[in-house]
């Protein structure tokens, strides 16, 4: 039996949303702040609110900020803060590839500053636990940098900058240099971990989150199954347990983190779609742990789904439980909000934002709601309450 029952999937073509500068209604419960690529046949133009309450998405997306390629986004824990990239080939001094915003209390965004990330194609940012450094990935560069986080919310000169050198090449067309996918900290600030698919490695930098500074850990790296293609990377809320998500090879792997020797191990690795569906042209996305650490998802482009897995942290293992329709074609990121009762997503070619909600038992997913149009929606975030 399957885990997910079969839902009625609505028309996948939409209407381009007639996207204006209003800002969004005071009335909004929980505001997801979606990054979306703005080059191309898009006709986005930045950063977008959405409002979301116990019935699902409400209203239209609005633009907060004009940015370019603003493809990944990152709250600040306790302020009232946004970081944003702009994922553009630039990589000279002056390119802008990290933007730091203000939120006011209507939920815009007021530009502080901005900063070249030194590679080009930014891809993910994060800000550490602390709220005292934001991490960039570049993907093209094959690099991640830190910055500092000012006292007003602003950042300061990149405290570390350091290039990746080597390459996996097991993938030809994508392993051909290094490709750093995303930066995340340990529960305190004080480590990193980069997923690189070139090399497919994560490597482990110290941090110092005051800074902004880091360096190799005595763990330069973890190697990953060969050609996997590591994307994203996920902690469990315990942090003795992570997931990082193989994008080339769609599959998920377990890691095992010991934080007194901060060191990494691999665990079991799973597929993210049906034995029936290999071969058909798919590649993982994002790859999130529910915030009550009992569940984990992994998005899948090309089988347009939503992969869900039970994890038992006692045992330090997870099982599949099967996949849910993404309502559209391309899910990239998606965010799951702090109570882990929704999982709200971007499908980036149907260009479409979707509300999912999560059975707090089971881990089911359930489309509800209206599907927002929003042309080449990537990455969701929520803003902290």
């Amino acid at each position: 039996m399957k885990f997910f029952a079969c839902v009625l999937l609505l028309a996948m073509s939409v209407d381009v949303l007639a996207q204006t500068t209003a800002k969004p209604t005071s009335s909004m419960q929980t505001t997801a702040y979606v990054g979306t690529y703005t080059q191309g046949d898009s006709s986005s133009r930045g950063v977008y609110a959405i409002s979301l309450d116990d019935s699902g998405l409400k209203g239209q997306p609005v633009l907060v900020a004009e940015l370019e390629n603003a493809s990944f986004v990152a709250m600040h824990p306790n302020r009232p803060l946004l970081y944003a990239v702009s994922e553009i080939g630039a990589s000279g001094p002056d390119s802008t590839g990290i933007v730091a915003y203000s939120v006011g209390a209507d939920g815009m965004l007021t530009k502080l500053n901005e900063h070249s990330t030194r590679g080009g194609a930014a891809c993910h940012v994060t800000v550490d636990p602390t709220g005292r450094c934001v991490g960039v990935a570049n993907y093209t560069g094959g690099s991640c940098v830190l910055f500092p986080i000012l006292e007003d919310g602003s950042l300061g000169k990149a405290g570390s900058f350091i290039q990746h050198v080597g390459q996996s090449g097991v993938n030809a067309g994508r392993q051909e240099a290094p490709h750093a996918h995303s930066i995340n900290f340990n529960q305190d600030g004080t480590q990193a971990f980069v997923a690189d698919l070139g090399k497919d490695q994560i490597l482990l930098y110290d941090v110092d989150p005051a800074t902004g500074t880091m360096k190799a850990s005595k763990q330069a790296f973890l190697q990953l199954p060969a050609g996997g293609g590591p994307r994203h990377f996920s902690f469990h809320p315990d942090f003795d347990i992570a997931f990082s998500n193989l994008e080339l090879t769609s599959q998920v792997a377990l890691l095992h983190y010991d934080r007194e020797q901060r060191t990494l191990a691999l665990g079991k690795v799973l597929d993210t779609i049906p034995e029936s569906a290999k071969g058909k042209g798919n590649s993982t996305a994002e790859c999130l742990v529910h915030p009550s650490g009992k569940f984990l998802y992994v998005s899948n482009r090309g089988h347009n789904s939503i992969a869900a897995f039970a994890v038992d942290a006692a045992s330090k293992t997870f099982r599949s439980l099967g996949n849910a329709p993404s309502g559209g074609q391309i899910p990239r990121g998606f965010g799951i909000t702090d109570d882990g009762k929704w999982l709200v997503l971007g499908n980036q070619k149907t260009g479409n934002v979707v509300a999912l909600s999560i059975d707090q038992e089971s881990g089911e997913l359930t489309p509800v709601g209206p599907k927002l149009p929003l042309d080449a929606a990537v990455n969701v975030r929520f803003a902290p309450k």
